[in-house]
């Protein structure tokens, strides 16, 4: 009998040889450096071949297609088990302690961006595929780990996949939490957009920023406005900081004031997580007596959006037994005097309410502030029942592993590839207590999770497939 724990253990220093190479790519979608060779931009691209380059090192079957999504391939037949993981990672964004892109081991903690979410899970995975290669268990189903390379923006790597390939039998994506994710709620994102200002005012919003990504909760923003008196705005801003859970600055050139403001990421499937600079730093704006364009875009964020990620301002509050609540994300707030302004708001909704009625509300708060609405995507829930012998199978090898017998699955917000399988659940790898830190600054992952989570994967890969 296979001792997967003391098996993945031998693997550590390889694994983390590895990691170091995976996590010193910037893999950020970057559209402004994509060609016809990386449709993503180089980034992604180069993490992809890091991924594959290990498959070829170690004797597995390989495929990259168009530079966008790849797989690595153990096992013959015309019917395979999938392993869906990605290699791109959101931005590093501010407030880090370290180099983000230089993986650090300290006090038993792996470091740096892509470490929980996904470089480090995806190639635990990978581990466990290379366990069994290595232990000469060849599997009755074909397997396949296949990495996309822009699961942090709107999947085009692995929608081409499936376009492109057979689809699995089964699977699952190390992209998640343990136990085991058998339900994932819906993910539908609005941009309201706001037009510009038609004349110059003596006091003016000239422009807003905050946010990096719709799936982010935004840790930084900043604003310029035009003041007739520049020191009595200073004063108060240095007031409204001190009452809020967010620190800030503000400076005088000329009779322009310049706002930051600094709150905290989080991952957007849980906005209570994070504090989102961008709507405390509309809060404060409301206050001055600002242009009727500028105002419009700040009021249409403080009264329908701020401090609220359930939408009960949007009268969008809605809870399902199963799935939980329906969340609100405000991810991107920008305007421009000349140009006008974007609010990108992102639902993850359970079953019983979609996007029709999320846009209808959106469109009557959006109204009175002279703006409109558009969707931009749209993805439903998603549901396998605790029953299946998929789920059975890898809770059954969960339990066994880590004792915990009474883990039970669930259903989150996050969007996982395990929804493009009809037979698909997100497994791993964020342990129960362990803390969330995704697109976080100063990302990590306890690297005995990490092996945990390898010889986790060996055994159920075996299982699900023998």
């Amino acid at each position: 009998m296979t001792d997967w724990k003391a098996t993945a253990a031998k693997y550590q220093d390889q694994y983390l040889a590895d990691l170091k190479q995976l996590v010193a790519i910037d893999s950020s979608r970057d559209v402004e450096n994509q060609t016809d060779e990386f449709p993503l931009g180089p980034g992604p691209a180069q993490a992809l071949n890091q991924f594959l380059q290990f498959g070829e090192r170690d004797g597995f079957t390989t495929k990259n297609i168009d530079n966008v999504v790849g797989y690595i391939e153990y096992g013959t037949g015309d019917d395979y088990f999938a392993i869906l993981g990605h290699a791109d990672t959101v931005p590093a964004g501010n407030g880090w302690d370290t180099n983000p892109f230089e993986l650090l081991v300290e006090d038993g903690q792996a470091i740096g961006r892509g470490t929980s979410d996904d470089k480090g899970p995806a190639l635990a995975a990978y581990y466990g595929l290379r366990i069994l290669k290595d232990l000469g268990i060849e599997p009755k189903l074909k397997i396949r780990l296949i990495i996309g390379t822009d699961e942090e923006t709107n999947w085009t790597g692995m929608k081409r996949y499936f376009e492109t390939e057979p689809a699995p039998t089964a699977g699952f994506s190390p992209d998640a939490e343990f136990p085991l994710i058998n339900g994932e709620k819906g993910n539908v994102t609005f941009e309201t957009h706001f037009d510009g200002a038609s004349a110059i005012a003596e006091q003016q919003l000239l422009s807003f920023n905050a946010g990096l990504k719709e799936n982010m909760v935004p840790r930084d923003a900043e604003a310029f406005v035009t003041m007739e008196d520049p020191d009595t705005v200073l004063q108060e801003f240095d007031a409204f900081i001190g009452d809020a859970p967010i620190s800030g600055s503000a400076s005088i050139i000329g009779k322009q004031v310049h706002f930051e403001v600094v709150g905290k990421a989080a991952h957007g499937m849980e906005p209570r997580n994070g504090i989102n600079a961008g709507t405390y730093l509309a809060m404060f704006l409301k206050q001055l007596p600002l242009d009727q364009t500028g105002t419009n875009f700040i009021r249409f964020i403080t009264n329908n959006l701020h401090d609220d990620s359930r939408a009960r301002q949007l009268g969008l509050q809605f809870t399902d037994e199963t799935m939980g609540d329906l969340t609100m994300n405000v991810g991107l707030m920008t305007y421009d005097a000349e140009t006008g302004g974007l609010v990108n708001t992102n639902f993850r909704y359970p079953k019983g309410i979609g996007p029709d009625e999320i846009q209808r509300q959106l469109e009557k708060a959006a109204t009175p502030y002279q703006a409109t609405v558009t969707q931009t995507n749209d993805m439903e829930p998603h549901f396998v029942p605790a029953n299946d012998p998929l789920v059975t199978n890898l809770m059954d090898v969960y339990k066994e592993q880590t004792g915990q017998t009474n883990a039970q699955p669930e259903v989150v917000g996050g969007g996982t590839f395990a929804r493009l399988m009809e037979h698909g659940v997100a497994f791993g790898a964020l342990f129960p207590g362990t803390t969330d830190t995704m697109h976080q600054a100063n990302e990590f992952q306890p690297m005995s999770d990490l092996l945990l989570a390898m010889s986790i994967y060996a055994q159920a890969i075996f299982m699900v497939t023998k």
